[in-house]
């Protein structure tokens, strides 16, 4: 058997027709219950493989993250962490005799913890007074690196104390620096860490070790603040005197330096001094450990690269193919890129490698099978599943996946996701629900599982196609994909959905009369496009959403993003700000539309919903807005999660389907 199709086979064991007895669609709280795989972290010597579980607590209103371990040749795999709090960041000692991970549990701030792959009690090893940010073992075991915020200085306690809570806005930064703790000494007693860097010339970003340990490679923005993030260079810090120079500088963000494994060079990550970074390539660039002229060796891959391991067989790294991903080797001499892993269609992900390179652990998802724990040769692909995460859906009928192409209104060719009804008829004509990603550049893949914010499977079950679009500027097409949206935000955007939805029209397969739209974020902001541009619509939900490009951009906490794609600011150019605005719109608006956004959000402030929701009904347009309170721009608790699924639930079955249409001020709860 071809090994490349192992992991396929292994993948596909999930029937979903809805003929098989005793499966259900799936409710609301189904969804949020599926317990969740995160990252692979294979031990050096390649006979354990750590990963993450994440579980929904309704009772805490928490997802609980903890640990576990499976037998690297057997599968057999246990529960390693346990209690209330979560344990995150896994990462094995160079022995393999620990296992570090971070955790909250001894308080209200990440510290570092250890615990024997064998079991037993975790040791604390950090009591960090701002709490760990990220972290990293040195070569030999006996030290660890980490990052941290400057604690709060004395003097603004005493402001506080005095004149009460307030911030100067952009002037009272905490940077992040780099501490370091004796592991032998921590075992003993949790430490706070020797400083390492300081001062306010830099906020430390990435690091790593150099092979010898003593030195540390890393990456640092001028101050903490998201609009900094243009400015990261790379620095380098030998230990014995805690002496730091900076070896790039170069515009554009340069960062997460990596050491070779003789320690003579170092890769990272760089815009290659191009300061439009957020929707161009990053490439991974060499320099020598002294300094020098950096060079990208990753032009010949159209995409973001996203490192992995360096070792005597070359630089390992992941990259989106379209909606697959990939692990691939590149040669740091030549440039050649080599892909490792296979079928074409493979969706992987949190590749780890042992010492010595010869087996790796990885994460893959499907269309029919949530993500799962796999190991492989390193050699030869040929993947071993480790886990079975997919089994708990089992009783649940969920919709088929497949990917679809069409052409947008200027003949770019775009794709998209198509769910199905488990029993769709090509012969019948069913409701169609457009959900779009944010980003913009994010991306919507054939996997399973839907279990936020837009309940897929359940509009499925109730006989409806889902349409989620790859719109221009979404990752894994290439850099001119991602450009194709520059100064045309929005207006190009809604080409791509709704030619999308004219494709599957001409099919044969969509009442036009029935079609929904919905998006968070950036997918959001496109919802709130068609919301006011378009009536092709029957209600439309708008999460976290742009609808003034103006207002956002004075608002936002990351204004460069607003300048990179529409140019300059709103006084400067402020006809591109109309043409990519909804509010420009708003008057030939007739979609009903719903709002949903967080009290708090930053990100896309909520003066955008607060004008659109008035814009909309001073136009007479049905409308209700829902601010989830003490969010920011993510719904990111149980509970509140399952109102805004509800909420979207209820709208669309409403004007899709004819329910009952929903009184959100008073919605059906269990009785105690």
């Amino acid at each position: 058997m071809n090994p490349r199709c192992l992991l396929v086979l292994a993948c596909s064991a999930l029937p979903l027709a809805a003929a098989d007895a005793g499966r259900r669609v799936p409710t609301v709280d189904d969804l949020l219950l599926v317990r969740t795989v995160g990252g692979a972290h294979i031990s050096p010597d390649g006979k354990w493989v750590a990963y993450t579980i994440t579980n929904t607590d309704f009772k805490q209103d928490a997802h609980v993250t903890q640990i576990w371990l499976a037998d690297a040749v057997t599968g057999a795999g246990f529960q390693l962490t346990r209690g209330d709090k979560s344990a995150n960041d896994p990462q094995w000692s160079p022995s393999g005799d620990w296992l570090a991970f971070s955790s909250n549990r001894a308080g209200d701030k990440s510290q570092i913890f250890v615990i024997r792959p064998g079991g037993g009690e975790a040791a604390q090893l950090t009591k960090s007074e701002s709490g760990v940010s990220s972290y990293a073992w040195s070569p030999d075991g006996a030290t660890i690196a980490f990052t941290a915020a400057e604690p709060a200085p004395e003097a603004i306690k005493d402001r506080k104390e005095h004149l009460g809570d307030y911030e100067v806005v952009r002037q009272e930064y905490r940077h992040s620096h780099l501490y370091t703790i004796d592991v032998a000494a921590a075992l003993e007693a949790p430490l706070a860490g020797a400083q390492r860097t300081k001062g306010k010339d830099y906020s430390l970003g990435g690091f790593s070790w150099s092979p010898d340990g003593s030195r540390i490679a890393f990456s640092a923005t001028v101050n903490p603040d998201l609009i900094q993030g243009g400015t990261a260079d790379i620095y380098l810090l030998t230990l014995a005197g805690n002496q730091v120079r900076k070896i790039v500088a170069q515009p554009g963000p340069d960062n997460s330096p990596h050491w070779s494994p003789d320690g003579k060079q170092i890769v990272f990550f760089s815009a290659m001094g191009n300061a439009s970074h957020f929707h161009s390539n990053t490439r991974l660039a060499v320099i020598p450990a002294e300094g020098g002229v950096p060079r990208s060796i990753s032009d010949g891959f159209d995409e973001r690269p996203g490192f992995v391991e360096w070792n005597s067989a070359g630089i390992y790294f992941t990259g989106l193919q379209k909606t697959a991903s990939h692990l691939f080797r590149v040669d740091p001499s030549s440039g050649r890129i080599k892909r490792i892993s296979g079928p074409d269609s493979l969706m992987a992900g949190s590749f780890s490698l042992t010492r010595d390179g010869r087996r790796m652990a990885f994460t893959a998802a499907s269309p029919t099978s949530l993500t799962e724990v796999f190991v492989s040769p390193a050699d030869e692909f040929a993947p071993q599943a480790l886990t079975k995460m997919t089994d708990q859906v089992r009783s649940l009928v969920l919709g088929t996946r497949e990917v679809i192409s069409w052409k947008s209104q200027d003949g770019t060719p775009i794709e998209g996701i198509l769910i199905k009804p488990a029993d769709f008829d090509p012969t019948r004509k069913y409701p169609l629900l457009c959900i779009i990603h944010g980003g913009p550049t994010g991306i919507d893949r054939p996997s399973l599982l839907d279990t936020r914010y837009y309940p897929s499977d359940i509009w499925a079950g109730r006989g409806a196609l889902i349409l989620k679009v790859n719109y221009r500027g979404s990752a894994g097409y290439g850099e001119k994909f991602r450009q194709l949206n520059v100064r045309n935000l929005g207006v190009g955007d809604a080409w791509d959905v709704l030619s999308g939805v004219d494709h599957l029209i001409a099919k044969g397969w969509v009442d036009p009369a029935r079609v929904g739209c919905m998006g968070w974020s950036q997918g959001g902001y496109i919802s709130a496009f068609l919301t006011t541009s378009s009536t092709r619509f029957a209600a439309i939900s708008v999460g976290a959403g742009i609808s003034n490009w103006a207002t956002y951009y004075y608002n936002t906490d990351i204004t460069p993003f607003t300048i990179q794609y529409l140019g300059g600011d709103p006084a400067v150019d402020p006809g591109v700000y109309a043409k990519t605005s909804p509010m420009t719109y708003v008057k030939q608006a007739r979609t009903p539309t719903l709002i949903q956004h967080g009290e708090f959000d930053k990100r896309v402030p909520i003066p955008n919903a607060y004008e659109l929701r008035q814009g909309l009904e001073d136009r007479g347009v049905k409308v209700e807005m829902v601010v989830y309170k003490g969010y920011g721009h993510g719904i990111t608790k149980p509970k509140s999660m399952r109102a805004v699924m509800q909420h979207n639930l209820a709208w669309f079955n409403h004007y899709l389907w004819g329910d009952p249409r929903p009184d959100f001020t008073a919605p059906d709860v269990p009785k105690k």
